[in-house]
């Protein structure tokens, strides 16, 4: 009898890999964050494209996040027409020509320039990779490796910080050119890649091609059982739309509350003041007192070590936590550092001498571990799996163009502000942070354990009236007990995979009528535009 064992060296299931792959737009988005702060710091940076005002500085950084976010709102639309990898292969040979571009600047608008088109192309390929990884990750693991790109870009921050401590010293523009070298190998590592890899098999079902779906899903190594329950029994298309039909079909009834809680989250995770941190490090230190450029970027990089070594845990423990209570507690944190920062600050006891200057370091050292192993992990994979297959890549790129949008503010304002108040910008985002945990309490469904497809019954009733204000209130003795008909979210053991059926008989059959009537009508109206 023949071996039926690979032919080829078994290190992991090819899905890991593929996601492995992907992953590296993540790198690619964390390395810029990371290197850019400490470029624009370096002395050869100024001597080569001039001083910077605290205006120019934020322009210049947050240039990046601007252009990409009208590109992710037509990304998904792309996506969902020619496949995810079919988007994220030009997305990444954009962000290189711009990497390259920026690498060979001899003026601030030249520099700049590249930036733009470096955003461009990461609005693009960037929530793209995160849909691909969702949609070919099994139920077990799908919490893991959908994370993986924000371990990935965790790992880019903390290589671009490293990058420009390692040439810092170099006398020559080398020392600021160097890193966008290695963003063009990074680049041209995930654009091969992506076109060794299939398509997602989810994506291939709803194009009519199922005989391609199951070479995938055997090329992936994707688990037979699980794809004939979960998917490859359905006979739904999607039907052909422009890209304003696949936006507006977002924002329609069945889909709306999906998308409305994909854009908050992900747009509130950024203005948690994340990308204040990370940017703007080595000024943030400095304004507590480590005077040296080479102390506050070595502490910089410190505190990327650590985010890095938190994300480890946190990237693999992703299916055993479950997503609300991440959130939550990690909100309920995120805005207690925040808060604590600028009371010290306001108070005027921060001083290059003193306990208080170590206080706030230490707050923005546990700010950055906490976002890394809650919000940081749980925001993009949420957005993704509370979508259906049809507008998965369209909501999430739409979603990822509000991050890229509060991205930019954040990144412009923060410097202002921090000119401007020692305390306003440590305010403003901690009461952004437990205004979302106030949202997300009341809101959001849990969705751990359960398969994509059963996670969209969640949203055929209010989540507030299945599981927010009372799942708060019961702990404290304050909330009445529901009756049966409402009991419809509960909270699943580890490993037990349950889908978000109502338990009352009467519910359960008007929530199928809902399911099977508001999708295809949906569509049906969008076609007939």
């Amino acid at each position: 009898m023949a071996s039926t064992a690979p032919a080829y060296p078994y290190f992991a299931p090819r899905y890991v890999l593929a996601s492995v792959a992907v992953s590296i737009g993540g790198l690619l988005n964390g390395f810029d964050t990371g290197s850019i702060g400490a470029i624009t710091q370096m002395r050869q940076f100024t001597e080569s494209i001039g001083p910077l005002s605290a205006t120019m500085l934020g322009i210049t950084v947050s240039m990046i996040m601007l252009t990409g976010t009208l590109p992710s709102l037509f990304a998904g639309h792309f996506a969902d027409r020619y496949g995810r990898l079919a988007a994220i292969v030009p997305g990444a040979l954009l962000f290189g020509a711009g990497s390259l571009l920026q690498c060979l600047a001899r003026s601030l608008p030249q520099f700049i320039a590249g930036r733009a088109l470096a955003g461009f192309g990461q609005g693009i390929f960037l929530s793209n990779v995160s849909v691909y990884i969702c949609e070919i990750a099994p139920l077990r693991y799908r919490g893991t490796l959908a994370g993986l790109p924000q371990f990935m870009a965790t790992a880019g921050v903390c290589a671009g910080y490293f990058t420009c401590y390692g040439t810092v010293n170099i006398q020559s523009d080398i020392a600021w050119r160097f890193p966008y070298i290695v963003q063009c190998v990074f680049c041209s590592v995930l654009t091969w890649s992506c076109m060794l890899l299939p398509d997602s098999p989810r994506w291939l079902m709803l194009k009519g091609r199922p005989a391609e779906a199951r070479r995938a899903l055997m090329k992936l190594d994707y688990p037979m059982v699980e794809a004939e329950r979960d998917f490859l029994a359905t006979t739904e298309q999607s039907p052909s739309l422009s890209p304003w039909q696949s936006f507006s079909l977002l924002f329609r009834r069945g889909y709306r509350a999906r998308t409305v809680l994909a854009l908050f989250i992900l747009g509130m995770v950024q203005l948690s003041g994340i990308d204040a941190v990370v940017y703007y490090a080595p000024i943030l230190f400095q304004q507590a007192g480590l005077s040296s450029d080479n102390s506050s970027f070595l502490a910089s990089g410190l505190s990327s070590i650590l985010m890095l070594a938190i994300s480890v845990p946190a990237f693999l423990l992703a299916d055993k936590w479950g997503r609300r209570t991440s959130a939550i507690s990690g909100g309920i944190i995120l805005s207690s550092c925040m808060f604590l920062m600028g009371s010290l600050y306001a108070a005027g006891v921060v001083h290059p001498y003193g306990v208080a200057r170590w206080l706030v370091i230490i707050a923005v050292f546990v700010f950055g571990l906490c976002y890394c192993s809650t919000w940081g992990i749980v925001g993009k994979v949420y957005a993704n799996e509370i979508q259906p297959s049809h507008t998965r890549a369209a909501a999430s790129c739409a979603a990822m163009g509000l991050c890229f949008g509060t991205n930019f503010v954040v990144a412009i304002v923060t410097p202002i502000l921090l000119e401007a108040s020692a305390f306003g910008a440590y305010f403003l985002f901690g009461g952004l942070s437990l205004g979302t945990v106030a949202v997300l309490a009341a809101y959001m469904p849990e969705t751990r354990g359960r398969s994509l497809e059963s996670i969209q019954e969640a949203f055929h009733r209010p989540a507030a009236l299945s599981g927010g204000l009372a799942q708060l209130l019961r702990p404290l003795g304050l909330a009445a007990p529901r009756r049966r008909a409402h009991q419809t979210l509960r909270e699943p053991a580890a490993g037990d995979e349950v889908e978000l059926q109502p338990q009352d008989t009467t519910e359960a059959v008007a929530a199928s009528a809902v399911e099977v009537d508001t999708v295809p009508r949906a569509l049906r109206l969008e076609v007939s535009v």
